[in-house]
């Protein structure tokens, strides 16, 4: 029996996520920051961490007792069917110094390298960090409607942070696929990423069809958690995007003239 009282909302008195138990192996993260879930620094750093952490504290206790088969799925905001999400606040996230080598960062190496598979419900757009989430995930089920996935990042003159650069790079791995989406911002359409294999099933429907196919499938990935290696193996398939988060971890200062 689980030791936590499910659902979980957090950040307490500000919900922007909840976490729940769709069945005995299945973990669930809904995002709703407003429809369209910005990642901003209260959302992962009140929000998306610690519930992670209860995520993998409730799994480690259940192996204790014999158990353990686990997966996470990750799904939008359900009471909409237009966005995943639509990435971070870029305009104050750059006002801090240590969004990205505190903050942003150490969540993205979290998720990428969670000791469980993760399956991401994209019921709708992934811009930028919004997609950048998904890829960190080990499976994406995206609705087969109106959905764009893209880093437009070059065409607002962003550059690209090391994670998102290597992410990029381990994830969608064709140099000419890696170009398109890197340097021309092309915005993905759901038949594209599900014939360039970034996407493992689409689906018709709203978001519960989606969040539905995508719990399915995690539970048909569950018994994997049960040996343990899962996230040890994942660290190292993505190791260069561990080395690129490690050595950003210091806030850079401008050197004195």
């Amino acid at each position: 029996m689980s030791t936590q009282p499910f659902p979980i909302s957090l950040p307490v008195g500000n919900p922007m996520l909840t976490l729940s138990r769709p069945s005995g192996t299945i973990f669930q993260i809904e995002l709703h920051n407003g429809d369209d879930s910005r990642l901003t620094r209260t959302f992962l750093e009140e929000g998306f961490m610690p519930l992670l952490d209860l995520v993998e504290e409730e799994w480690r206790r259940e192996l204790k007792a014999g158990k353990g088969e686990a997966a996470l799925v990750i799904v939008g905001n359900t009471k909409q069917d237009k966005f995943f999400s639509n990435g971070l606040d870029y305009e104050n996230a750059i006002k801090q110094a240590d969004f990205f080598p505190m903050v942003f960062n150490p969540w993205v190496k979290r998720l990428l390298t969670f000791p469980m598979p993760t399956v991401c419900a994209m019921n709708g757009h992934a811009f930028a960090a919004g997609f950048l989430l998904a890829l960190c995930c080990d499976y994406r089920v995206l609705t087969a409607g109106r959905a764009w996935c893209c880093f437009n990042e070059v065409l607002f003159g962003a550059p690209l942070p090391p994670p998102f650069a290597q992410v990029i790079k381990v994830k969608l791995v064709n140099p000419g696929l890696v170009r398109k989406c890197a340097l021309e911002g092309h915005r993905f359409v759901p038949k594209e990423l599900e014939s360039e294999g970034v996407v493992d099933v689409l689906v018709d429907g709203k978001s519960r069809d989606i969040l539905q196919a995508a719990i399915e499938l995690a539970q048909s990935r569950a018994s994997l958690a049960k040996p343990r290696v899962w996230g040890k193996i994942k660290e190292e398939l993505y190791r260069e995007v561990i080395i690129a988060i490690d050595e950003g971890r210091e806030v850079r200062r401008p050197a004195k003239l």
